[in-house]
């Protein structure tokens, strides 16, 4: 049993900021909008954000597409190069003015439109993505049985070209002959034809999918009702706000630690593991020079830490004013890059697996996207001895991961954030006392939106408009709003000026290698991701299935939607500034807010103090006092529930600022 000081003194070294067990909490710092609970939370819900399936599944397939060991070598650069200063640069901005991905572009109001680009994009992800995660939902409940159902070829749904590899449905025949399984597999595989029961359950069963984008057919009813409880879940988790965002995330962001380490203990003692594990750490160097392996590194950076989602901000802004995101970005951000490459070990020793009783090389058994999820990973663990065990694990790691986590590659980000980022978004646009008392409701209103605007892709043709979504309605579009994101603050609202807001906030200015990346080497590295996208752009299509060209030109219409709400908002922004000449009025539009700095007066310092008389009517001490007694009476009311029995040590968020205890 861990010694409980031990416990104690690493919470107090690794999260100054954080609670420690056993202690009462502090009332928010700012009990207006809220605060985390204590700083791990938000440590373990951005690694929630950040660390998802683009870890465990794609990048092990970038990996051995672009050369195995030798995809590393990029892969490490772009994390240190591109991945980390966005982060932290997002972290930060969101940090120094308690603001969603909305209220922050009070630094330059003109730009605006980039924050309503992000809630475009996450409304789009919100959507699509909930359905990923009912149908893993759907495989869970569907698990709770003694025989997995896409095990065998002797179903209403299967057609005469399924070929299973586990032999006839006779129940102690399933694993009694490994040598016969191992025949029959071969001999499956060299068909022509040939499809298996996990296939046909998915495309037949599951999806019963339609001849085209355009043919609806009917709503499945199934996936309907899996995708109202995947939307009940968001909203039960974030009904008290970020508070319960961050006692989910304690779960939600290490179970999926535990079942990958599950995985890889039972990974690695498969038949065939090894070879697996052999190709994934064998590297091709002469791949090393071509540019698409540097591109497909940076593009997995870039998506993998969740940047210009508007989540990052969000999640920062809920932090202490004086907290270390410094601290936060680089932990979270090799959290990140560790989980690939822990994840890339277990995927590697199942393909392994999978390849020496298919009889086929490493590389063939792989299939991108939710080919992979929902069709070679149930089939791979019909093989597993016990098989509902480790299918019921699985899918309920899926789950997590697509609630707390990203599902990259073709799913993506942090359900949670990407609810709580457009609720955020409303509370702070609004502000109003109304609002902000029945956040509840707010939540609640945007949930059942989502649902109903997710129906349409529980239908036959759903997973052809969820194809589509994820191809235009969230690609190109963020690399733009990055790159964007680093010209206005580096740029416009000028780089001096946000180094000091940094160091003011953390008591340090940002390193030097992070002003450098800031300003040139990040946005020189997403203007080349956005280049390397439009070069290697093709049609995107669905197996076999071509999508025509009415579809496409609605997938383009999703992608510019959230890009278009930039210039459009500047324009309206230049229309609607004082001055007399359009150069004036563009100046104007692009001067910071006079509300733009810190969120709480005791951190308006410098050149964001109050002066003259203002300062005396902002902080009337005789009125403080002569009113404490009942402040304090109604914080205790509206925070009790609260109450975690954690505390948060004194440091330098609470040192600079100190606040009672509830």
């Amino acid at each position: 049993m861990i010694n409980n000081g031990l416990v104690h003194w690493f919470m107090c070294v690794m999260f100054q900021n954080g609670a420690v067990p056993g202690e009462p909490v502090k009332k928010d710092e700012n009990s207006r909008r809220g605060n985390w609970g204590n700083q791990i939370e938000f440590v373990l819900t951005s690694v929630g954000y950040a660390v998802g399936l683009g870890n465990v599944w794609r990048f092990p397939y970038l990996c051995y597409r672009n050369g195995g060991g030798a995809f590393m070598f990029p892969y490490f650069i772009m994390l240190v190069f591109c991945g980390i200063p966005l982060f932290f640069l997002e972290l930060s901005f969101g940090q120094f003015t308690s603001l969603g991905c909305l209220g922050v572009w009070k630094v330059s109001p003109m730009f605006k439109g980039v924050g309503y680009g992000m809630m475009v994009v996450s409304t789009y992800i919100g959507i699509y993505y909930n359905v990923v995660i009912c149908i893993a939902f759907y495989y869970f409940f569907m698990s709770m049985t003694n025989l997995l159902p896409w095990t065998y070829c002797n179903n209403p749904w299967n057609t005469p070209d399924c070929s299973g590899v586990v032999g006839t449905p006779r129940a102690n025949a399933t694993f009694a002959n490994v040598s016969a399984v191992v025949s029959g597999v071969t001999e499956i595989f060299n068909r022509t034809k040939r499809t298996s029961p996990s296939e046909e359950y998915w495309r037949n069963y599951v999806l019963n999918i339609s001849d085209g984008i355009g043919n609806f057919g009917e709503v499945r009813m199934p996936i309907l009702g899996c995708l109202a409880v995947s939307w009940l879940v968001v909203f039960l988790c974030l009904i008290r706000g970020v508070k319960s965002s961050g006692k989910v995330v304690y779960f939600t962001a290490t179970f999926p630690y535990v079942v990958l380490t599950i995985l890889f203990i039972r990974g690695i003692t498969l038949e065939g593991a090894i070879s697996g594990i052999k190709y994934y750490l064998t590297p091709q160097w002469e791949k090393i020079l071509d540019a698409k392996v540097w591109g497909d590194a940076a593009s997995q950076i870039f998506y993998s830490l969740g940047c210009a989602w508007g989540g990052l901000i969000t999640m920062a802004s809920y932090n202490k004013f004086h907290n270390n995101c410094f601290r936060d970005s680089i932990i979270i951000s090799v959290t990140n890059c560790g989980t690939s490459v822990y994840a890339g070990f277990v995927i590697f020793s199942i393909l392994g697996f999978m390849a020496h009783h298919l009889g086929v090389e490493v590389s063939e058994v792989a299939d991108q996207g939710p080919g992979l999820a929902f069709v070679a990973y149930p089939e791979a663990l019909t093989l597993l001895p016990v098989s509902p065990l480790w299918s019921l694990l699985f899918f309920f790691m899926l789950i997590l991961l697509g609630l707390g986590t990203q599902f990259l590659a073709y799913f993506l980000p942090l359900q949670f954030c990407l609810l709580e980022t457009l609720v955020t978004a409303v509370v702070d646009e609004i502000g109003t006392d109304w609002i902000i008392r029945n956040k509840t409701f707010v939540t609640l209103g945007i949930a059942i939106l989502g649902f109903l605007l997710g129906v349409p892709l529980t239908t036959q043709a759903g997973i052809y408009w969820l194809q589509l979504m994820d191809n235009y309605a969230a690609s190109f579009s963020l690399v733009i709003i990055s790159c964007i994101m680093c010209i206005c603050i580096m740029y416009v609202y000028g780089h001096k000026n946000y180094f000091k807001d940094v160091e003011m906030m953390l008591g340090f200015p940002p390193p030097i290698f992070f002003r450098l990346c800031w300003r040139f080497v990040s946005p020189f590295i997403i203007a080349l991701i956005l280049i390397f996208t439009v070069i290697q752009y093709k049609p995107i299509t669905y197996n076999n299935y071509v999508y025509p060209g009415w579809s496409l030109i609605i997938g383009f219409a999703m992608a510019l939607s959230s890009v278009i709400c930039i210039p459009i908002y500047a324009l309206f922004k230049i229309a609607m500034s004082e001055g007399s000449t359009f150069s004036e009025r563009l100046k104007n539009s692009m001067k910071p807010d006079p509300d733009w700095g810190p969120a709480l007066q005791e951190h308006r310092k410098g050149r964001y103090a109050t002066t003259g008389p203002e300062s005396v009517e902002v902080c009337p001490l005789k009125e403080d006092l002569k009113d404490e007694g009942k402040d304090k009476l109604k914080e205790k009311e509206t925070e009790k529930k609260d109450e975690i029995g954690l505390t948060i040590p004194g440091s330098n968020g609470s040192t600079l600022n100190p606040t009672p205890s509830a």
